[in-house]
């Protein structure tokens, strides 16, 4: 598996990838969650929360809407990166915090971002309940996470065999490394996990048509392609194989919210760490 750093490092390339497809598919899914939030970003801005931050390309974003900006992971190694962001948001702070099992505060936060992380979670029902738990009464939840039976997802589980990775890489030229996806949902079953969560969906989407070998060897007019393509899949059963989904939740009921009681562990503050560290 490929460490904190490297997937950081991942993260980072596909937003410049040489490939046109492998870029767009990215930046694009950047660009529909930043509209999701500037759009649906509550009037009252206290504090948001965005769990799993990777290489932090919304924490700016975030600590510029919000009076306070905060990300958790399950291990401090991976809020690294997210550190380099402190010098230049004095309001951002770090917590390393399982969302399957979160001890942060009950209706704490007025917008959650959980963007490409309930893939990697085995309990996705935890971790949603748990979301739903931090929320503030009237605040919202933006979540990404792939399509369990995208083209892309199919794809990589040959892409990532043994001896056929190498070729993969050596077709890209740049960082190609296993995704860890170990939970991959479909539309229906997010939607029913939110509702189970006591979150109502109030918008969804679908994005990122990936069509193996015209991506890979066809450059700008593949993506085209795709592009034109991904418009007329999004409208008809099919669309199943677009590669990511993106849901708008708010609670049904602050008290339905508010009710999970998960198992209470002191969460581990940035600046705590950094004292440890000293």
């Amino acid at each position: 598996m490929p460490t904190d750093s490297e997937l950081v490092e991942l993260q980072q390339t596909l937003y410049s990838s040489r490939n046109p497809t492998r870029r767009w598919l990215h930046v694009s899914r950047r660009a529909r969650i930043r509209d999701l939030i500037l759009r649906h970003a509550p009037q009252r801005r206290r504090r948001a929360l965005e769990i799993g931050p990777g290489s932090g390309v919304y924490l700016s974003l975030l600590a510029e809407l919000f009076d306070e900006a905060h990300a958790s992971d399950i291990e401090s190694a991976y809020l690294d990166h997210a550190r380099l962001l402190m010098a230049a948001h004095a309001n951002l702070t770090l917590t390393v915090d399982d969302i399957t099992r979160s001890a942060l505060p009950a209706g704490h936060f007025d917008l959650i971002l959980c963007s490409e992380v309930i893939e990697h979670v085995p309990d996705s029902r935890a971790a949603l309940a748990n979301m739903a738990r931090l929320l503030a009464p009237g605040g919202v939840l933006v979540l990404s996470t792939p399509q369990r039976f995208s083209t892309l997802e199919l794809c990589c589980k040959i892409a990532f065999l043994p001896g056929i990775i190498d070729l993969v890489r050596k077709v890209y030229r740049e960082p190609v490394l296993e995704t860890g996806h170990i939970n991959l949902l479909t539309t229906g079953q997010v939607r029913r996990q939110l509702a189970d969560a006591g979150l109502a969906t109030c918008e969804s989407q679908l994005s990122g048509l990936y069509l193996p070998v015209i991506a890979e060897f066809t450059g700008r007019a593949g993506l085209q392609v795709a592009k034109w393509l991904e418009g007329l899949v999004a409208r008809t059963p099919a669309r199943s194989i677009l590669w990511t989904q993106y849901h708008v939740a708010k609670p049904i009921a602050a008290t339905a919210a508010a009710a999970r009681t998960p198992h209470v562990r002191k969460p581990v503050v940035e600046r705590e760490l950094v004292e440890v560290a000293v």
